[in-house]
């Protein structure tokens, strides 16, 4: 059965659900079979974010009966072990029960390693129809103020939930900034809002959809999947880099670019 892992922000903006897209690149590179469920009724992007935009089916077809599941199946071009199922394309407002996503879902399950899927930000009704469909959450956060206050409340709401677990991903971590003490690190942003840190994605031009595993987020990416896979606890350090004599140099070139 899979674990179903659902990805949720409370704000939008800090890269929530390309996080999911690429650690579920990076699952299926390493041999794990990955369904990606777009759960965000309002923006449904996660198709055109993996480069799938042949969208026949959706999950509301398959809730109204109009297919079956495995034909609202996209299989990605590149990667052979990941699947898209798209949100509704076609009638954002139609009201989609929390009991009728989690049924889908729960009978593809057996099909699948791990289902990931992309909640929209906030925590009004779209939040607790992705929330109710999972077993385990990651709250996506970047070091900037607001989102951090927007990831603590979502944190508090989640814990009215039956979870296994709520972990953190810090993302666009900028390690100039945190050596230099201009931003809190990762792990300061863990004890503030007392989740678990999975993991730390940096701010990197190369970052997108495998060609944007290049540099320090390649290596990111694939120690979050492996504290994934394997429950540990290897963490990314965007600022080490820019520790010593010749870090301070890179802190200075970044600052003037």
């Amino acid at each position: 059965m899979a674990r179903k892992i659902v990805f949720t922000s409370g704000k939008g903006g800090v890269g929530k659900t390309t996080v999911a897209v690429d650690l579920g690149v990076c699952l299926s590179l390493a041999g794990e079979k990955v369904l990606l469920a777009d759960t965000d009724f309002g923006l449904n992007n996660i198709d055109v974010v993996c480069g799938v935009e042949r969208i026949h089916y959706d999950i509301v077809d398959v809730i109204e009966g109009r297919c079956r599941a495995k034909q609202a199946l996209v299989m990605h071009p590149l990667w052979h072990n990941l699947y898209i199922l798209a949100s509704n394309h076609s009638d954002p407002q139609k009201y989609i029960s929390p009991q009728a996503v989690r049924l889908v879902l729960d009978g593809l399950s057996h099909a699948f390693d791990y289902i990931l899927i992309d909640c929209p930000a906030g925590i009004e009704g779209g939040f607790h129809r992705a929330v109710a469909s999972a077993d385990e959450a990651v709250v996506v956060t970047t070091p900037h103020v607001s989102a951090l206050r927007d990831a603590d409340r979502t944190i508090s709401v989640l814990k009215s939930y039956r979870l296994k677990s709520v972990e953190l991903i810090v993302n666009m971590v900028r390690g100039d900034m945190v050596a230099d003490g201009e931003v809190l690190s990762p792990p300061e942003i863990a004890n503030i809002l007392k989740t678990p840190l999975l993991g730390v994605i940096p701010q990197d031009d190369g970052i997108f959809l495998g060609e944007r595993f290049a540099g320090g987020g390649k290596k990111a990416f694939r120690m979050l999947a492996g504290n994934v896979m394997k429950g540990t606890r290897r963490i990314y350090n965007a600022a080490g880099r820019y520790g010593g004599f010749f870090g301070s140099i890179r802190r200075s070139l970044k600052k003037n670019l």
